[in-house]
């Protein structure tokens, strides 16, 4: 029994060992740039090989108007709008995460993977999202597995900062440690997707009127909502710091006061 406890707690010791093995950053950045591109090239291929009029079609059925021919795919161009605003955010959280990261381990090359591999769905969900764009119980589907595709992807770059947060001091930038210039803002860049597609899977089970061209315009949306984000965080932390100071200035006065008075004055 001894012997199989020590072999048990030899082999948990490796793996913690190799799980938290230093990787190189560098080729894990290169790896998803690449992977990132790749995405975003099928994207546009998807969008160009289905979805341009044939000029027969427009000088019949549109009388030559070539305008009139592409509102016909206003479905689809949003759709792909909407699905290249969502890896191109995907990919600036990603780029800001390991930009503060100063090692990478095993552990989070692992979760990288992981979030790669639903990146790599984000063409899926186009697809799914501007076949099924009529309102139908089809269209519900595809809205949700888009969202599913959506949260795994953003809440392995989440997990992959967590781990950093577990030995900060070997694997993040004091920026982005607890209490530093980028730690409150990082949490809420990290937390932005996860929250959104949670949401919006959550909206899709409650209103029967959700439709793909919401979905789509929710994901045009999330930029300027990080923006917004961006600029809220710092007012709230200039704000909390200018209250943290206002009190500590009021403590330092009353202490050069009371510094003032006698020992008599004092005590009555």
């Amino acid at each position: 029994g001894q012997r199989d406890e020590e072999e048990e707690y030899r082999s948990l010791e490796t793996f913690t060992f190799y799980l938290s093995e230093p990787l190189s950053k560098e080729r894990v950045e290169a790896f998803s740039d690449g992977v990132y591109a790749i995405v975003a090239t099928l994207l546009i291929l998807d969008i160009c090989e289905d979805n341009v009029p044939d000029p027969r079609e427009v000088e019949e059925k549109f009388h030559g108007s070539l305008l009139e021919a592409l509102s016909e795919y206003g479905p689809n161009y949003l759709a792909y709008f909407g699905s290249f605003v969502t890896i191109g955010l995907l990919w600036f959280v990603h780029h800001s995460l390991f930009l503060y990261l100063t090692k990478a381990t095993r552990l989070m090359g692992l979760l990288n993977i992981l979030s790669l591999a639903f990146i790599g769905g984000l063409p899926l969900a186009y697809q799914l999202t501007s076949e099924f764009a009529e309102k139908s119980h089809n269209e519900i589907e595809a809205i949700q597995v888009s969202c599913v595709i959506a949260f795994f992807a953003s809440i392995f770059q989440f997990a992959i900062w967590t781990t950093a947060l577990l030995h900060e001091r070997e694997t993040l930038h004091p920026f982005a440690r607890y209490g530093g210039k980028e730690h409150a803002f990082m949490f809420a860049k990290l937390a932005l997707y996860p929250c959104v597609s949670l949401g919006a899977f959550f909206l899709t089970c409650l209103l029967s009127e959700f439709s793909t061209a919401i979905f789509h315009l929710m994901q045009i949306v999330i930029p300027f909502t990080f923006l917004a984000l961006r600029i809220f965080v710092r007012i709230s932390l200039t704000v909390i710091k200018s209250v943290m100071s206002l009190s500590r200035r009021k403590v330092v006065l009353l202490e050069e006061e009371e510094a003032c008075f006698s020992p008599t004055e004092t005590l009555s």
